[in-house]
């Protein structure tokens, strides 16, 4: 027997920040997390599943646009066909949405009541699922001493959407223990909500799916669901279904040994292409950019984030211009220790006190105000296409003051250095 297990779909979830980009292929973001279902629902019709379980977060919040509801009806339609039928428990997102309580469903959906928890039974498998949807968003209680007690003899799936023991980057919706779960005698425990995969093996089986398909860069790497095997009432086997469409990557780059800029652009191009090679040849990537370590560039990496932004471009360009979008480039390299401009105890002293007051500024909260009106007029006055060519700009302009400290920590090497540089060429 065989089952799929999903959860966290967030269907048309919104793209936010996508604006600030002008190239970003925001028609392949926005339908990816339909695509990525549609993936799913092509596998289980494949694979002639027994049933599939859905742990919550169908739709994305109180998102209004029926579209979205009728899509999931659609492939609910799909498996119906197939003779699929399906079990889902609505999670967090789905208690706020308007699809959730006004579309009905196909009657190869069954839904689990979000009054108590109950339990449905495939008599043939002899298989019982116990689940209890949410009533509303915020259910912070434990849900699970109100499920019901194991049918022995059967395969036991308990379904729930919780943060499993307050998973810190996830708000405690439904939080439980391991301890609890093992304790409750189900053989398998299908989980949703939080969006990584996870799946701990024993006489009790747990698993979080992760979401389907990675919506933003904290989202990176592979996403899917899990094929599930089982035979005898006991859980034999749990396969990864990698169903995304788009992958986000975080590529971090050492440029500590690099010389000049253009050797720190060109090690981008041959750390992009090892990404390549390593990615299924159908998925197109959204990547980030980090530029690292203590390196002699760092000067000239901060000195043109429009120019760097289009370099690095460049490079993925002659790689995939169809698989490779630049989502942001970030310099998060430190400057070399900025020479002394003499031996003279004064000069250093002097040298010495300037990098404290440039250091410190970043933590004076008078002077950021200060600074913030002068910079914002500044911002103000730069054309649209400069601001599109260099996100970061955009965005301090949007937000300065959750930008401005970082600006001046980048700032200071370079001050120190061109003041260094200064004072040797008047020595």
């Amino acid at each position: 027997m065989k089952f799929i297990h999903t959860a966290d779909l967030h269907l048309d979830s919104p793209l936010r920040g996508l604006s600030s980009y002008a190239d970003a292929p925001a028609e392949r973001l926005r339908t990816a997390t339909r695509d990525a279902f549609h993936n799913l629902v092509t596998q289980a019709i494949e694979e002639q599943v027994d049933f599939m379980v859905i742990a919550g977060d169908v739709y994305d919040g109180d998102w209004k646009d029926f579209n979205t509801g009728l899509f999931f009806i659609r492939q609910m339609g799909r498996l119906r066909h197939a003779g699929i039928p399906v079990y889902l428990l609505y999670g967090n997102h789905d208690a706020d949405s308007e699809m959730t309580r006004g579309l009905e469903l196909p009657d190869n959906v069954h839904v689990f009541s979000s009054r108590k928890a109950e339990t449905f039974r495939i008599d043939s498998r002899k298989v019982a699922l116990h689940g209890r949807s949410f009533k509303v968003a915020a259910t912070t209680e434990n849900l699970l001493p109100g499920y019901p007690e194991p049918v022995a003899g059967w395969l036991n799936i308990g379904v729930l959407h919780t943060a499993l023991e307050g998973n810190a980057e996830h708000a405690r919706y439904a939080p439980c223990s391991v301890a609890e779960l093992q304790a409750k005698g189900y053989q398998y425990w299908a989980l949703g909500h939080v969006h990584e995969h996870w799946v701990q093996r024993g006489d009790v089986t747990m698993a979080y799916p992760g979401n389907l398909q990675g919506r933003h860069i904290r989202e990176l790497g592979a996403r899917g669901a899990l094929l599930v095997t089982a035979e005898e009432g006991e859980v034999t086997e749990v396969e990864r279904l990698e169903v995304d469409v788009l992958r986000w990557h975080a590529l971090e780059l050492d440029v500590s040994a690099a010389p000049d800029l253009r050797s720190a652009v060109r090690m981008v191009g041959q750390a992009m292409e090892q990404v390549l090679e390593s990615t299924p040849a159908d998925l197109p990537l959204a990547m980030r950019v980090v530029f690292k370590g203590r390196s002699s560039v760092h000067a000239e990496l901060i000195a043109d984030e429009g120019q760097l932004r289009q370099e690095v471009i460049a490079q993925a360009v002659a790689l995939d211009a169809d698989r490779i979008w630049v989502e942001k480039v970030r310099v998060a390299t430190e400057a070399l220790e900025a020479a002394q401009p003499s031996s003279d105890d004064e000069t250093q002293g002097a040298m010495a006190e300037l990098e404290s007051l440039a250091l410190s500024a970043q933590d004076d909260p008078d002077f950021i105000r200060s600074l913030q009106a002068d910079w914002q007029a500044l911002l103000e006055k730069l054309p649209h296409d400069v601001l599109l060519a260099a996100p970061d700009l955009s965005a301090l302009r949007q937000d300065p003051l959750a930008q401005m400290s970082d600006r001046i920590r980048q700032a200071t090497p370079v001050l120190m250095a061109r003041v260094g540089q200064d004072a040797r060429s008047s020595s």
